[in-house]
């Protein structure tokens, strides 16, 4: 049995799930991850790989009304961030999407939040239509939508590969990335970077 630390090697079944590296998660924007944008370069070279070999690569994207329910002035924890169409909710520009992506949007409707990936939308659906086993995780931020997505991808029966280059974290209270973390690989996900992932032979 490979050590959580082992080397793996894409393959089929395998698809990149990107969340929610979008501009206001960015240096800058309205709900700034410090060293947000250093995920991008690893994410940049996973996705070239993932596109070379034809696996799917998805990315997740807050998608918010102007009225969201997790923005301070309706009570929520968070500044207005990711509103629908507004640069700020635009993919970050250094993200080298391929055109065959598929997009993802979450927390949509005024009264609906939604850390996960999963949540309210048709996420496993789709990895289920294109035959997707493994995830390899990477985005903003480690303990939050990361995280969330995490657990309801292992809920729903993935191996989940959690790309630790390739993750930052808000740590609104110090430590949270890491619990983060910790909780993701209790929970049965492995901790690798994306170095350690080999292409097939």
């Amino acid at each position: 049995m490979q050590s959580p630390a082992a080397p793996i090697t894409l393959q089929p079944g395998d698809a990149l799930l990107i969340v929610d590296v979008q501009n206001d998660f960015l240096p800058g924007g309205s709900l700034a991850v410090r060293q947000g944008d250093d995920v991008v370069a690893p994410l940049n070279a996973l996705i070239a790989r993932c596109t070379q070999l034809r696996l799917p690569v998805v990315a997740t994207r807050d998608w918010h009304p102007t009225d969201h329910c997790s923005f301070r002035e309706r009570g929520g924890p968070w500044p207005p961030h990711c509103v629908a169409g507004t640069p700020g909710a635009a993919f970050a520009p250094p993200l080298a999407l391929p055109g065959s992506a598929t997009i993802v949007s979450k927390a949509v409707t005024p009264d609906l939040d939604a850390y996960s990936g999963f949540g309210g939308t048709d996420l496993h659906d789709r990895l289920q239509a294109a035959g997707v086993r493994r995830l390899l995780v990477g985005g903003l931020a480690t303990d939050y939508c990361v995280l969330n997505t995490v657990r309801d991808g292992l809920a729903n029966g993935y191996e989940v590969i959690l790309l630790t280059d390739a993750i930052r974290a808000v740590d609104v209270t110090p430590g949270d990335g890491q619990r983060a973390i910790d909780e993701m690989t209790r929970l049965g996900a492995r901790a690798i970077a994306s170095a350690d992932i080999g292409n097939p032979a």
